[in-house]
């Protein structure tokens, strides 16, 4: 067998295979041989049909089925002999075969591109502190207060305010007759001026009072959300049927109590700083990294193969449609579909496709291996992060080995990050909430 392997890019090979003429032919021969001891055709006696009636019948199907046997074999062996390790399943140029004559195929391929020694070693880094104030635990705890307000149906008469919480049905007609995507709705609860349907709609509840129906037009911005009401004119009818008021808990000790975890409001607030903390420490973290993988690609002129993209890109676009789905959305009520959200995604797509084969690199390049200590430690971490026993991690890994592997090589991957920021010059840099939200 000959085997040749064209460059077409630095990601991606093409195998020219060539298969000897006596390698067909055997196996051919093989085919025939048992195609012969297991057809019945109606004037031949079982195992002496003619072997040219035989091929006069059944060439085209054996000769398919004999090509694809020899690709399967050969190919492993091709891989084998030019240490090539493909990404994913080979594209195959696959022509008809021919007794008498050897057999030509091509496999088309990518592989990890080649990635030159890196610099490890005294990078200079930036890292963001941040300081919780008190502001920000007041603030939390008046999110707190709004998310366990009551609402009380108010008796008095009068009419609708901003900041009021209502109850309405509504519905949406388009030249004169009831519109789909705006379809009738009942037992509505929105609070007025909070523009969850669109402030104009929001601002016609106003001066509204209980039992009272009243019908205005709507224009919808073009950029609005929901495609199917973008830039139209809608008109509604809303019967407001409930105004309420929100009843705020006092901010004590028993409204700590209350949240079922803290026997005081000290301990409430010092839960809340140690929360924040944590959230702007692991932000803070995670930009550390970003930093680190922008330093190392700056080092290499890096191509990206397809096949991994495609992969993270597929994962990117069916987090958002589950996270769509969870919210009650579907891709059209978002005003949405796959194209846009592949387009939307394929960025990040390709920058964690960087980042995997950089840390890879660095891996490799350290060698870094996973002991034992280290993936019991990082069980750990992933056991405190999800509130569940290291044991049933393990136990869920134990049954499916592909996510081991993905977990073992983000273990690595941590590891080397860990090395890179031990070896580098990293700067603090305070910042205010505005910045450490970005």
């Amino acid at each position: 067998m000959k085997v040749d392997v064209e460059d077409v890019s630095s990601v991606k090979k093409t195998l020219h295979v060539e298969i000897p003429e006596a390698d067909v032919t055997g196996e051919l021969d093989k085919a025939y041989a048992t195609l012969k001891k297991n057809v019945t055709i109606k004037g031949f006696r079982p195992g002496k049909v003619p072997l040219s009636i035989l091929e006069r019948r059944f060439k085209k199907d054996v000769h398919a089925q004999v090509s694809g046997q020899l690709i399967q074999d050969s190919y492993v062996q091709a891989l084998r002999e030019t240490e090539l390790l493909p990404l994913g399943d080979p594209i195959v140029d696959r022509p008809e075969l021919e007794r008498g004559e050897s057999y030509h195929y091509s496999a088309t391929m990518e592989v990890r591109p080649p990635i030159q020694e890196l610099n490890l070693n005294g990078l200079k880094l930036k890292k963001k502190v941040h300081r919780v104030s008190d502001e920000e635990i007041e603030t939390q705890l008046k999110i707190l207060q709004k998310n366990h307000a009551l609402l009380k149906r108010i008796d008095e008469e009068r009419p609708v305010e901003n900041g009021d919480s209502v109850l309405i049905d509504y519905e949406g007609f388009k030249d004169g007759k009831a519109f789909a995507p705006a379809s009738k709705t009942e037992n509505f609860l929105v609070e007025v001026g909070s523009g969850r349907i669109l402030n104009d709609f929001d601002q016609q509840l106003v001066g509204m009072r209980p039992n009272m129906t009243k019908e205005f037009p709507v224009r919808f911005p073009t950029d609005y959300f929901n495609k199917d009401l973008a830039g139209l004119d809608i008109t509604f009818k809303v019967t407001l049927k409930e105004i309420k008021e929100e009843i705020l808990p006092e901010i004590n000790d028993e409204f700590a109590k209350n949240l079922g975890e803290h026997e005081t409001l000290a301990r409430l607030k010092q839960a809340i700083r140690s929360e924040l903390e944590r959230r702007y420490e692991t932000q803070s973290e995670r930009e550390l990294r970003n930093n680190i993988i922008d330093r190392l690609s700056e080092q290499v002129d890096l191509e990206l193969p397809e096949v991994l993209v495609n992969h993270e890109l597929s994962a990117l676009v069916r987090n958002a449609q589950n996270a769509l789905s969870y919210g009650g959305l579907s891709l059209k009520q978002a005003g949405q579909t796959e194209e846009s959200l592949s387009k939307q995604y394929r960025s990040q797509a390709e920058r964690r496709v960087r980042e995997y084969l950089l840390l890879q690199q660095a891996v490799e390049q350290e060698g870094i291996t996973a002991t034992d200590e280290m993936m019991e430690q990082a069980y750990e971490k992933m056991a405190a992060a999800m509130n569940q026993p290291a044991a049933t991690i393990k136990q869920f890994h134990n049954s499916y080995k592909e996510a081991y592997e993905v977990f073992k090589q983000r273990t690595l991957e941590e590891q080397a990050i860990k090395l890179i920021i031990n070896n580098s010059t990293i700067e603090m840099i305070e910042t205010n909430k505005a910045e450490s939200l970005d």
